[in-house]
């Protein structure tokens, strides 16, 4: 079959043409942050014809590119009360780094996402969301991770938000040849292959199986599918080889990571630890109970507040913080951060002007405590740290009194 000559602006764009079972699939690898990707997105639209588009987006990420705003509509309070407040700040971070790359070349993030979508509805032809929801995909990576890999992670994301070099736009086009992409993800994958799995090779298996399920319900004879230049090779090689049904792939993707049984456990042995030295303590004589107890609330309750403090909390927020902070370590649901982050957002309800600079103020680590919102995560987050600082500094302290008995 005769290949169409390429548009000018697709000459250099890594793509990858698949057929199977009377189907086309071109695939059409981007970086999310460059100008040459979204004219290759319009060029490829304008030059050839389409049964349908697939963009490498979930329903969420999808309705927070056709409406930036509509963050505006958040609920705090429920973000806290769910514990989703690691994810959301995850997100923000991760939208300030990708918006700071952006602003530097005149374009918004996921703009060759969007030339895909408008393209489809100009076009009056189906545009297919095929990427697994963001949330799914963040909570089976932290359920594979380890303490380091989530450590480097976390550091990771707080670099992405407060580093200030500028990345040059030759380079980010560099990242889509197929020799330097590929000898970057191996390299990423020997230093994390939980990481990679999580973020890049499920979400290859994933999209193509959705590829897969859409073309066999709709028998489209051709589809573009735009997808981030690190998931090209490796969706077009699950879309030549997988033989499994895709809706027996994409079930076994899209199932939710078992609790951590290391974590469930180490918890609840610390919490034993705990009330098993207040017993003893107490059992031995009234008084060392009594210094146990009250070394504990003092630490305890000084490490959340402090927390809280560095955050910029309100001064309830900070008192909410060291009140919870002795008793959320005991409860394995709770945390003081979202007491303290809770109150945060109750005492100081964002204003709307908070939410329409949220996108420029997560750009830069002082716009983190500026931002009315952004403050809320950080009281959650710097209270959490506070406490469980102050948690081992107890533990070590009481465990020294019970020694010298």
């Amino acid at each position: 079959m005769t290949e169409p000559a390429p548009a000018p602006a697709l000459l250099e764009q890594p793509m990858r043409r698949i057929h199977r079972n009377g189907t086309e699939y071109v695939l059409l690898g981007t970086a999310h942050v460059s100008r040459q990707s979204a004219d290759a997105v319009r060029a490829i639209l304008a030059a050839e014809s389409f049964d349908a588009v697939a963009v490498e987006l979930c329903e969420h990420r999808a309705k927070s590119m056709r409406d930036p705003d509509a963050v505006a509509a958040m609920d705090l309070f429920k973000v806290m009360r769910e514990g989703k407040a690691g994810l959301v700040a995850a997100g923000l971070a991760l939208g300030a780094f990708q918006r700071r790359l952006a602003e530097q070349f005149g374009i918004e993030p996921g703009a060759e996402m969007r030339a895909a979508m408008d393209g489809a509805s100009a076009q009056n032809i189906p545009c297919w969301l095929i990427d697994r929801d963001v949330g799914l995909t963040l909570r089976r990576v932290r359920a594979a991770l380890g303490f380091w890999d989530k450590t480097t992670l976390t550091a990771g994301l707080i670099g992405s938000v407060i580093q200030s070099d500028e990345i040059g736009e030759a380079e980010i086009e560099q990242l889509k040849q197929g020799d330097i992409l590929q000898s970057t993800f191996a390299e990423f994958a020997r230093q994390s292959e939980n990481l990679y799995r999580g973020l890049i090779s499920e979400r290859d298996s994933f999209m193509a199986a959705r590829l897969r399920q859409e073309a066999a319900a709709d028998r489209p004879k051709k589809i573009l599918a735009v997808l981030g230049a690190g998931h090209l090779e490796g969706t077009a090689r699950h879309l030549e080889t997988d033989q499994s049904a895709p809706a027996d792939q994409l079930l076994a993707l899209n199932a939710e990571p078992p609790p951590s049984w290391f974590g469930r456990w180490f918890g609840y042995a610390m919490i034993a630890l705990v009330l098993g030295g207040f017993v003893w303590g107490f059992w031995h004589s009234g008084k060392l109970g009594i210094e146990l107890l009250t070394s504990w609330i003092l630490i305890t309750a000084a490490g959340g507040a402090v927390g809280a403090l560095a955050a910029g909390a309100h001064p309830l927020s900070i008192l909410a913080s060291a009140l919870s902070s002795p008793l959320t370590p005991l409860h394995p649901a709770l945390s003081s951060g979202m007491v303290s982050g809770a109150m945060e957002a109750w005492l100081r309800k964002p204003k709307v002007a908070d939410f329409q600079s949220l996108r420029d103020d997560v750009m830069h680590w002082r716009g983190w405590w500026h931002n009315a919102v952004t403050r809320v995560f950080l009281v959650f987050a710097l209270s959490n740290l506070g406490t469980s600082i102050a948690v081992w500094i107890a533990i070590g302290r009481g465990a020294g009194k019970i020694a010298t008995q």
